[in-house]
């Protein structure tokens, strides 16, 4: 079933506003690494949706480059905290995805790390097509399963296979991880086309295992990522469209 809002909000509390998760530090860095990308695609995009607020990397940087950001999220935990942070300078939708009908529709929708959380992702993404303009964008990023760590994991015994989910996915509520490939057919099935793929993060190791890890090794394997084949990567990305 997908998560209700007081699920959403017993995640929001025990690890978006839980300041002892001490992996935090590894998925931010690989949010900030995503940037370049991710504003490169939304250049002529204003108004902006946001699905999810999470830790707010995304948030801030809207409000800094100053888009017209809407945050839609089942939590209204994170979402009162949003507005504490930026105040009118975002808007807030207390919705579930699945049950969300804009007002207007957006130039860009970003669904950072969305899809590995929701029931079913297909349904998800037509819905969401009605969200766009016409020449309108949705920026997607998901785990990918056939990371270097995963694939590792696999070979030691450590999981059965790529897909399995493990503490750190239950924990955060995630249903799935996509492939690159199975990635592009959900959002194909769904009627958008896709016109870029992009990967990051070369992540040799679970994050519980690199906590121990300095800053600037987190950085460095975040900064080679062009150099790698993305669909070795832990995060996989594209751009959908009409």
């Amino acid at each position: 079933m997908s998560l209700t809002k007081e699920e959403l909000n017993k995640i929001a509390h025990e690890y978006h506003n839980n300041d002892v998760m001490q992996d935090k530090f590894i998925e931010d860095e690989c949010q900030f690494h995503t940037y370049n990308w991710v504003f490169d695609n939304m250049k002529g995009c204003k108004n902006v949706l946001e699905m999810g607020y999470g830790e707010g990397n995304f948030t801030n940087e809207l409000v800094k480059r100053n888009f017209n950001p809407t945050i839609i999220d089942g939590s209204d935990v994170l979402l009162d905290k949003a507005k504490s942070l930026y105040g009118d300078k975002v808007n807030v939708a207390h919705a579930l995805f699945e049950e969300y009908i804009p007002e207007t529709k957006f130039d860009c929708v970003l669904a950072t790390h969305v899809l590995e959380h929701v029931d079913e992702p297909v349904a998800l993404l037509k819905h969401m097509k009605n969200w766009i303009t016409p020449n309108g964008k949705i920026i997607i990023i998901v785990p990918n399963k056939e990371s270097i760590h995963r694939q590792l994991s696999v070979i030691m015994g450590l999981q059965p296979a790529l897909d399995t989910l493990g503490g750190r996915d239950k924990l955060v509520g995630h249903q799935r991880v996509y492939s690159l490939q199975t990635l592009e057919n959900d959002v194909i099935k769904a009627g958008l086309k896709v016109s870029d793929t992009c990967g990051f993060f070369l992540k040799v190791l679970p994050n519980s295992m690199m906590l121990d890890y300095s800053k600037e090794l987190i950085v460095a394997l975040n900064k080679i990522s062009p150099l790698m084949p993305k669909n070795l990567l832990a995060n996989i990305a594209l751009i959908a469209h009409h």
